[in-house]
């Protein structure tokens, strides 16, 4: 599968943004989605993932209360709803899907693609 994170851009504190994640090729028997994030010479953070056949939702914690992950139509497989943004929120973002079941969504490590990541950048 093919992903590709858009809908970044420039905001101002306290503002809104919704990402989307796009994909193409096999998409059949994906276990979750996952969005993160990053900044330069820092590790991958998980934000948000969702389950697949369930559609529980996990959020991480600095995150919680303000973004919401949900799943999408054919083509867009999963959005990111980023509320009340602040500009610690300022990162690249990036989708992924993993196939294989067990462990923790929030791992990094777990999944198997990766799309291109979206600038998300909060201005104080």
């Amino acid at each position: 599968v093919q992903l590709q994170a858009s809908g970044g851009g420039l905001v101002q504190a306290g503002g809104s943004l919704r990402l989307s994640c796009a994909a193409s090729g096999r998409t059949f028997g994906i276990y979750g989605m996952g969005w993160f994030r990053q900044t330069p010479g820092e590790e991958r953070e998980f934000v948000a993932g969702v389950h697949w056949s369930t559609s529980t939702t996990f959020y991480g914690d600095s995150v919680k209360g303000r973004f919401l992950v949900s799943r999408g139509g054919a083509s867009i497989l999963v959005y990111l709803s980023m509320n009340s943004l602040k500009p610690e929120d300022s990162a690249v973002y990036f989708c992924a899907a993993r196939y294989g079941a067990g462990g923790s969504l929030g791992d990094v490590q777990t999944y198997d693609y990766w799309g291109q990541g979206t600038q998300v950048t909060v201005s104080s």
